[in-house]
């Protein structure tokens, strides 16, 4: 799992939650196994989300982990030219590598720890599809696609393209030093992502070593979701068993608390983790497909505008970034 790394994380600030003022760590609630499926042209997914409620995910609609898959020569897959409407996609490569191209103009090659984040808003047209190198000689893909919901007043913004450089994340550590911290974006314990959002999120991904312990500050007024994208490890105050492809839904708190086992196996080493949390919108969420809004009305808008055209079209020359 390569993302982003460093050699020595001791030379990193230490997040962790210290004694003083009383702290109520998080429980968990539930642990929910991802589904298996296929997206795109048939490139396999986990989703544990949907399939929660609504208001627990809030303000999160959907939460795909690409891969982990070693593609054949001719086998590497993608999304071709499809609209969205109010949200933003967050698209987070962290092996391998994924071209985007947008109807703003926006993308390019993003790859080994880079964030692709597209805030739809009023309306766009994107492709997501492997660079030839990859589809001509085959090699690892592995992301994330979050999807975040944007508020009614925001869902008609114009739509906006960030391009992330790994690079550019902020980096923190556990305490005893054995957990590596990317914090794409909101704060962390004072340490900020570089990622700009609409909706209030913060967003990070934990590398922890067999027995390394995460304890993190944790804003109450932000729901709290812990997925594991490998590995084993434990959640919550009461330390609850999670795997590769579960999530875990916390309580109410203001301290998250993430372990990893002692035990590993010898295909995933260490216990990697994506920490999700955002202040709920609470407004009505109707979704169709590529459409999140929040009537009916807005869904049969959006159809009609994609099919006229108002929504765009990917211009020929493209004038995204290019190839690092």
């Amino acid at each position: 799992m390569p993302a982003v790394t460093i050699a020595d994380p001791l030379t990193l600030p230490a997040v962790q939650v210290t004694g003083g003022t009383p702290v109520r760590f998080r429980r968990v609630d539930r642990v929910v196994d991802a589904m298996r499926t296929f997206e795109g042209e048939g490139f396999p997914v986990r989703r544990p989300f949907p399939g929660l409620e609504r208001a627990v995910a809030d303000p999160f609609i959907l939460l795909d982990q690409m891969g982990e898959v070693q593609y054949a020569p001719g086998e590497a897959k993608g999304a071709p030219d499809h609209p969205h409407r109010g949200f933003e996609t967050v698209t987070y490569m962290i092996d391998g590598e994924f071209v985007h191209r947008d109807s703003t103009g926006g993308g390019g090659v993003f790859a080994n720890g880079d964030t692709q984040w597209m805030t739809a808003g009023a309306g766009i047209v994107h492709s997501e599809m492997p660079p030839e190198t990859l589809v001509r000689s085959g090699g690892v893909f592995h992301g994330v696609q979050l999807w975040v919901n944007l508020p009614a007043a925001q869902k008609w913004e114009k739509p906006r393209y960030q391009d992330i450089r790994a690079n550019t994340v902020a980096l923190v550590r556990s305490g005893d030093g054995g957990a590596l911290v990317r914090v794409i974006a909101g704060d962390l314990a004072g340490h900020t992502g570089p990622g700009a959002t609409h909706t209030p999120i913060t967003y990070a991904h934990v590398t922890l070593l067999p027995g390394a312990v995460l304890t993190a500050p944790w804003r109450p007024d932000f729901n709290a979701l812990v997925y594991a994208l490998g590995g084993f490890g434990f959640v919550g105050a009461e330390r609850v068993a999670l795997r590769s492809g579960q999530l875990a839904v916390l309580g109410p708190g203001d301290a998250l608390r993430v372990e990893g086992s002692e035990r590993q196996d010898s295909r995933t080493p260490t216990f990697d983790v994506l920490l999700l949390g955002g202040r709920p919108i609470r407004e009505p969420v109707v979704q169709y497909g590529p459409f999140v809004m929040n009537t009916r009305e807005e869904i049969l808008e959006a159809i009609a505008d994609h099919r006229s055209g108002k929504m765009g079209s990917i211009p020929a020359t493209h004038f995204g970034a290019g190839p690092r």
